[in-house]
């Protein structure tokens, strides 16, 4: 068995329970995922089964998609519920209004320097970042440049404090942060009090499964496997006879008049046989499955 499953994380599941638990309700010993997302969050979680773990590094660069909220006049040192409080701030209604929210939205379209939290994985020196904020060092981080291509306000809850927004970003987004830098725009502090992935890539909510339905679908699972081939569909063709076939998954790289870059490889009773790259007008064989 291989291929992708979109797998809809609970809250309380690290990215890697979740792997683990498709493992055991699949019966399989091969497994890993692509876009890490935090115990706390939910939704779309690409899981690679068998083989396809190969294809994680044509997946870990793509934009993303949140639904998240934005819980205003408390500021938390994670910078999501799970932290302690550590500011708070009046929350001026007049700064609620649904035409000044957005207006203060729009401002964070576009390319922009973000400062990772300190808590999180990203490693200083050999160490992560949350071991020195558990310790209460402090160390200096550096800016990492991110985009914003889209964010929409969906809902205010002025009785809760709470704003709802869906964001478009680029990898490498911590929306906590942007929860933090939107209260600040609002003169006020907050963090993120709930957060949802709706889409990854080309993998979307509509598509993910439940445990529950994972248990359910597993003895026809195959229907809902994600092929190599339909996810890299947009790469150019070559087509291979039979001798070529033979040398290009033994690794012998071969001769093409074709541009520099990835390509999906073909033999020529039209079997995908995974992906190529060209350089120089030598073709290499790069992921086999």
């Amino acid at each position: 068995m291989q291929g992708i499953l979109i797998i809809n994380k609970p809250k309380g599941l690290t990215s890697q329970d979740v792997v683990s638990k498709t493992k055991k309700i699949l019966n399989v010993k091969k497994a890993g995922h692509t876009g890490t997302l935090d115990p706390m969050a939910t939704g779309v979680l690409p899981v690679l089964i068998g083989n396809y773990t190969k294809l994680s590094k044509y997946l870990i660069e793509h934009d993303k998609t949140y639904v998240a909220k934005i819980k205003l006049g408390e500021k938390r040192d994670t910078g999501d519920q799970e932290g302690k409080i550590i500011d708070t701030k009046n929350v001026k209604i007049n700064n609620l209004s649904e035409e000044n929210i957005k207006s203060k939205l729009e401002e964070f379209i576009g390319k922009q320097q973000q400062i990772p939290p300190m808590y999180s994985a990203i490693k200083v020196n050999g160490k992560k970042l949350y071991e020195y904020a558990r310790e209460g060092k402090e160390v200096k981080v550096i800016t990492r440049q991110i985009e914003i291509y889209n964010i929409k306000l969906l809902s205010i809850d002025k009785e809760k404090l709470e704003l709802e927004f869906e964001v478009s970003c680029s990898k490498g987004t911590y929306i906590r942060v942007l929860c933090e830098d939107i209260a600040e725009k609002l003169e006020t502090v907050g963090y993120m009090s709930d957060l949802t992935r709706t889409k990854v890539y080309k993998f979307n909510l509509e598509k993910a499964l439940t445990f529950e339905e994972l248990e359910q679908r597993k003895e026809n699972i195959e229907n809902d496997l994600i092929k190599m081939e339909n996810i890299l569909s947009e790469l150019p063709k070559i087509i291979l006879n039979k001798r070529k076939e033979e040398l290009f998954l033994n690794g012998v790289m071969l001769t093409f008049e074709y541009e520099d870059g990835l390509y999906n490889i073909y033999n020529a009773t039209n079997i995908y046989l995974g992906t190529g790259t060209v350089k120089d007008k030598l073709l290499k064989r790069d992921v086999i499955l």
